[in-house]
């Protein structure tokens, strides 16, 4: 216990874990937003939409987030100069936001899907009858649903992206956990194990009030039929 209290007082382990955090707040406002809008295109009565969304979640689902990490720094910063500020800090973070959003987007659709499967069918087919295209009757009627029967997988997503942030030392972010966890590994190498609990309590301690917190809101949320 001193020993972790020691290495705690050492490095800025909280301010690290700030990190991650500004990391997955900023991802999941983008990839939320984008989320929504490739749902609407998965949705959408419009067949060449619906084609570019299913190909978009398909390839985001199973390409690896450490080579969209790479690529933000190696390709779109070194290559395409695609950059948010004259300071490398402060592109690198916003580098990192760029690809989990971008990457989280597409489990975020998918986690929106799950929930519009929730709706059934004839309130879609009632909207029609009444006069409502397709965007009222998607923002009036089945997003609000959809949002509540799909609490829980959008959770779980909160907390894979949380996990995930810790991928952005691979788009040159210095400061968060896993950089700062190898520093000290790297000259603290008699107390590895003391360094990873410590890190590993503190994910524990983000990551179970998240679910609790889905999980009180899913039973609260879900729609009675």
């Amino acid at each position: 216990m001193s020993n972790m209290l020691q290495l705690f007082t050492e490095y800025d382990v909280l301010g690290a874990f700030l990190v991650n955090i500004e990391l997955t707040l900023w991802a999941a406002l983008f990839s939320t937003v984008l989320g929504v809008i490739l749902l609407m295109m998965r949705i959408s009565p419009v067949s060449s939409l619906r084609t570019v969304a299913s190909g978009y979640v398909e390839f985001f689902k199973n390409m690896p987030l450490t080579i969209i990490m790479v690529f933000m720094v190696l390709g779109a910063f070194a290559q395409i100069k695609l950059s948010f500020s004259t300071k490398f800090s402060v592109n690198f973070f916003w580098l990192a936001v760029t690809g989990l959003s971008l990457y989280t987007a597409a489990f975020v659709c998918e986690s929106l899907r799950s929930g519009i499967n929730t709706v059934p069918l004839g309130q879609a087919e009632a909207a029609r009858a009444l006069g409502l295209n397709f965007m009222q009757s998607a923002a009036e009627i089945i997003l609000p649903q959809a949002f509540r029967g799909s609490v829980a997988p959008l959770g779980n997503t909160l907390i894979a992206l949380l996990k995930n942030s810790t991928v952005a030392a691979a788009a040159s972010v210095a400061t968060e956990t896993s950089s700062l966890m190898s520093e000290m590994i790297e000259f603290h190498a008699n107390s590895i194990v003391t360094i990873f609990l410590m890190f590993a309590l503190g994910y524990v301690i983000l990551i179970i009030p998240i679910g609790a917190l889905t999980t009180m809101l899913s039973n609260k949320l879900a729609v009675r039929r």
